[in-house]
Order: C-alpha cells, then structure tokens, then sequence
C-alpha cells in the first residue's frame, strides 16, 4: 500500500535528523540551521510562524539562528514538526469518512495530549509530540484503498462488530498503525518512533517502547474526549487499563489531562500560529 499510495507525502526527514541533535547536551546552533534550510519554503514558515502575534516580542526575527536564540530549539523543533505535520496530514482521508483538515486536527490535539501526559511522567515530550502528531500517518495509505472498500468497511464495523482495526485487516490485509509504522521506518524515524505508532492501539506489544506507546494511546483517547476524532469509528480504542498501567496511573487521570490539553491547546502558540 505504502508503494500503491497516490496521496503519500514527501518524506520528512528534517523531524528523525532533528531528534537527534535534540538528545545532544550541547547542540550546536550552525547544525540546526543547516539541516533546515535545506527547505527554503519551511525555513519561510518558521519565520512567518516566529514573526507571528503568537511569538512576537519585539523587533522581527530575521533568520534562523535568531529563531533559536529568541524562542530556544525545542520550540523550533516543534513549529517545525506541525508545519511538516500538517503537510501531509491536511488533506482528506474519504476512504475513512474524515474531511479535509479533519486528520490534522485530531493529530495536533493528539500531539499536544501527548505532550501533557508525558511531562506528568517524566518521558521526553518532544519524542512524545512528534509520536502524537504522527500517529495515524497510515490512514493517509491506507485511505485511497479504502475508497473502493468503504462499504466493506461499514459492514465489518456495524454490522460484525469488528473495531476499525479487526476492519482493516480484514478488508485491506493491513491496519493503519502497522502501515504507519512501516511508513516511519521507511522514512528513517527511531524505533521508539516507529513502535509507538505501530502499537499505540496495543502498547502492551511495544516492548522496552511500552510507556511511549502507552502516552500516545492515552493522548489519543484524550483527543477524542475533547471532541476531537473524526471519521467513522474515531473512537475505537482499546487497551486503555493498560497503557495507564503501563505509565502507573489510574483512570482518574484521563479527565486531568482533558483539562490540561484543553487548556494548553488554548495556550499553545504552535497551533494557533501555524
């Protein structure tokens, strides 16, 4: 499906290059700079969302070095992420019923989540972020198969009482998160990555990847709490009691991070500017 896909976006290989440096101590600002100009109209992006009422704080920003000495790497790397992220997720997804724009929501609210639960855990919330805004990059594969397929879909949901993923196997032969996985791997993300797209309808399988995967299925529910998940059966998921087990909390933590998500979407400068 992966090499089928008419609707697969370039590879964004800025995001796993740009993790790395981010796990460096002492990241050399000239690195940054070089590994995103590369892409002029990204570089023009970060720049507008830099200069925008959301981060503006006085005289214009007018290059990337003074990007990342004004609002420091971390917050770069996150513009970046989401204007990559809406890149190749804006577009419609018809094979699963979600409009244009529809996907990109529910990833930024996703990404966001995970971001919350991951500092309540003491977990990296810029691997979290990007695992969360990335999560169901194999819908975008899988949508254009589906097309043709929808009405199989519908019958295997509502009528066998199958989840979306008991529907795609089903269907396709493949469910979106393992072909988000491969895609990730494809593209030359890290394992912690690809495994916590792979797994986070089933973090349980994610192996020493277990928390990460647990964060972005935690995250994932939460967007669909906050009214956020689009699409036919946007909210099957499972595994809820042990993906919190997974991260030692209780149930009574999902509507905490309801409330913190709703109230950091309201901050966050990325989405709004972006």
């Amino acid at each position: 499906y992966i090499r089928e896909t008419k609707s697969l976006p370039p590879a964004p290989q800025v995001l796993p290059q740009l993790l790395k440096l981010l796990k460096q101590d002492d990241t050399d600002n000239a690195k940054v700079v070089k590994l995103v100009t590369f892409d002029p109209a990204l570089t023009a992006k970060i720049l507008q969302v830099c200069n925008s009422a959301a981060y503006s704080g006085g005289e214009p920003v007018a290059d990337l070095n003074e990007a990342l000495v004004r609002i420091g790497f971390g917050e770069v790397f996150k513009i970046v992420a989401t204007v990559v992220g809406e890149q190749a997720l804006g577009g419609s997804q018809r094979g699963y019923g979600i409009g244009k724009g529809e996907l990109w929501e529910h990833s930024a609210v996703t990404a966001v989540a995970a971001q919350v639960i991951a500092r309540k855990c003491g977990l990296d919330d810029n691997q979290a972020f990007t695992a969360g805004l990335l999560h169901d990059v194999g819908k975008i594969v899988l949508a254009d198969a589906l097309e043709s397929e929808y009405g199989r879909l519908i019958e295997e949901t509502e009528f066998h009482h199958h989840s979306l993923l008991e529907a795609e196997k089903t269907v396709l032969g493949a469910d979106h998160a393992e072909v988000g996985g491969r895609l990730l791997e494809k593209w030359k993300f890290p394992e912690a990555l690809v495994a916590a797209v792979r797994w986070h309808h089933d973090p349980s399988k994610a192996g020493e990847h277990t928390q990460l995967a647990s964060v972005v299925s935690i995250a994932n529910l939460t967007a669909g709490f906050t009214g956020h998940s689009f699409g036919h059966q946007a909210f099957a998921v499972h595994g809820r009691s042990e993906a919190l087990a997974a991260l030692g909390l209780e149930a009574s933590a999902l509507e905490h991070f309801m409330i913190q998500t709703l109230e950091a979407l309201q901050k966050n400068r990325i989405l709004s500017a972006a």
